[in-house]
């Protein structure tokens, strides 16, 4: 398929990035494939990840085409890009379309993105993962690439006001190692395995984060294990 809309979009908001002095920190990229289907399962603190996480691909020349709720689709400005980027709509009450969408599209070749925890996560730990990554991946015969994010969430989360122009916000995108599940395999066991794999990635990337909260109304930010205020696992769904 033609892609005359994805390639200015990322030279677009890599420009962006170095305006606002966004320290971008990508580590990992050797694991995603540079030809081939793949699915990338990333984790979700900002209504931006699925920029940073195309952006985590981009040393691998691959585009991501994320799988994103149909609303966005029908909004006058995203929906246009949404549509020319070759993004796949998502209609929760009648997900098995685009469930078979992304396996076909990952049969082709396609690299898919997809978000496994569903929603944004406030604890800013990962979440319980829906299964469909694991799934589809499954049924395509294509790897399970882990990442994850962090620094998105300072720039807008939910619940926090927009602070897309604050610069100089140090973003980490890593990668890691891939599964590669098969129909055989336990589908619940190997999204668990996905699911740790992911918290590791994003102990690592908060660990080596090169800022902290300057001060204590800063501390929304970090999750609570790291002496943070967000709320904990238990709390975030009240």
């Amino acid at each position: 398929m033609a892609d005359l809309v994805y390639p200015p979009v990322i030279w677009t908001a890599k420009l962006m990035f170095r305006v606002l002095d966004n320290r971008l920190r990508v580590a990992g990229t050797e694991h995603i494939p540079a030809t081939g289907g793949a699915v990338i399962a990333c984790n979700h603190v900002s209504y931006l990840d699925f920029v940073f996480c195309g952006l985590g691909a981009n040393p691998s020349k691959r585009l991501v085409r994320f799988m994103a709720k149909q609303e966005i689709f029908e909004n006058r400005i995203a929906g246009p890009l949404m549509r020319g980027m070759h993004h796949i709509p998502v209609d929760r009450k009648a997900g098995l379309a685009s469930y078979e969408e992304a396996v076909e599209r990952l049969k082709a070749g396609e690299v898919v993105g997809v978000f496994p925890e569903a929603t944004i996560s406030q604890s800013f730990t990962v979440k319980e993962l829906k299964t469909g990554a694991v799934r589809m991946a499954a049924e395509a015969g294509v790897p399970v690439v882990p990442m994850a994010l962090w620094g998105t969430q300072r720039l807008w989360t939910k619940g926090r006001p927009r602070t897309l122009t604050k610069r100089h916000v140090p973003i980490s995108i890593l990668a890691g190692e891939p599964l590669h599940p098969s129909a055989d395999d336990d589908c619940e066991a190997a999204t668990a395995e996905l699911r740790t794999r992911m918290g590791a990635l994003l102990d690592r990337i908060q660990a080596d984060y090169p800022e902290k909260p300057s001060s204590d109304e800063e501390r929304w930010w970090l999750p609570a294990h790291l002496g943070g205020t967000a709320p904990t696992p238990a709390e975030a769904p009240r």
